[in-house]
């Protein structure tokens, strides 16, 4: 005891609390479970969250402290990216005028197209995601942005419109948006359509901040040996994204919480 300098009763008190079982060892390894289960995608906020949804109330403070002694942290960080754009029209009034909230599905819809890069390859993707719970509804990817890259994303989406609905569809004023045939297809079904004004991608931030966290969460992480790999690993995330990734306002994944409504109502 004289050699290591401190007081017998000292000694003895941290030989105890050294032979103690760490009553923190069970939310540790649910919050690694969590951590890995997401790949590295969720930060502290987002765990607890998840561990409230599992019954386990946990202060946000402690599950940062746990994540640092485990050395989790948080890999995605987001990142710009350039949308493609086409000319500008004037075919539709900005009528969204940045109302990004809807009280039901199938009430507000918005698209754009994002473009990036694979083995020298440029890539093309065009979803549609709903406001109401930001759901993405379908998409489509090609390694042109021709015309069919959005009809075919429209034809896909409208199948999984009801037959009664007020729908808005928003997008920016590319030319695919501005083409008659998809103009005509949303009149044929009813649809209102919307458009950003010029130049201002604040008009459709939902999409774009969508475009963002997608390129963060996946293809900023992810490596691929080819463009098919990456289009199979795209649906996967995409799954992911609707049906088990949380969205830090709804406290659950999209799917969820249009399940929730239509069951509430």
């Amino acid at each position: 005891m004289a050699f290591a300098e401190i007081p017998r009763s000292t000694y003895y008190d941290l030989v105890k609390k050294m032979s103690r079982p760490d009553p923190d060892a069970e939310l540790k390894a649910e919050i690694q479970a969590i951590y890995n289960e997401h790949e590295g995608r969720y930060g502290y906020r987002r765990i607890r969250d998840e561990l409230a949804n599992r019954g386990k109330k946990v202060n946000h403070k402690k599950v940062q402290r746990i994540m640092k002694a485990l050395g989790l942290k948080c890999l995605v960080r987001m990142k710009k990216y350039k949308s493609y754009k086409g000319t500008v029209g004037k075919i539709a009034p900005n009528i969204l005028d940045r109302n990004f909230t809807a009280e039901a599905p199938y009430e507000k819809w918005v698209t754009d197209i994002t473009e990036f890069k694979l083995f020298g390859e440029k890539l093309y993707l065009s979803p549609v995601l709903d406001l109401f719970n930001g759901e993405i509804i379908t998409y489509t990817i090609g390694s042109r942005p021709t015309y069919s890259l959005v009809s075919e994303m429209l034809e896909k989406a409208l199948e999984r419109l009801p037959e009664k609905h007020k729908l808005l569809m928003h997008s920016d004023q590319g030319w695919h948006y501005q083409m008659k045939q998809f103009r005509h297809a949303l009149e044929s079904r009813g649809v209102v359509q919307s458009m950003s004004r010029k130049g201002n991608c604040y008009d459709n931030s939902v999409m774009e901040n969508f475009f963002g966290i997608m390129k963060s969460e996946f293809l900023y992480l992810k490596e691929f040996e080819s463009v098919e790999q990456l289009k199979f690993e795209l649906k996967n995330y995409i799954n992911y994204y609707n049906t088990k990734r949380m969205k830090a306002k709804l406290k659950m994944s999209p799917v969820q919480y249009r399940t929730h409504f239509i069951q509430a109502a």
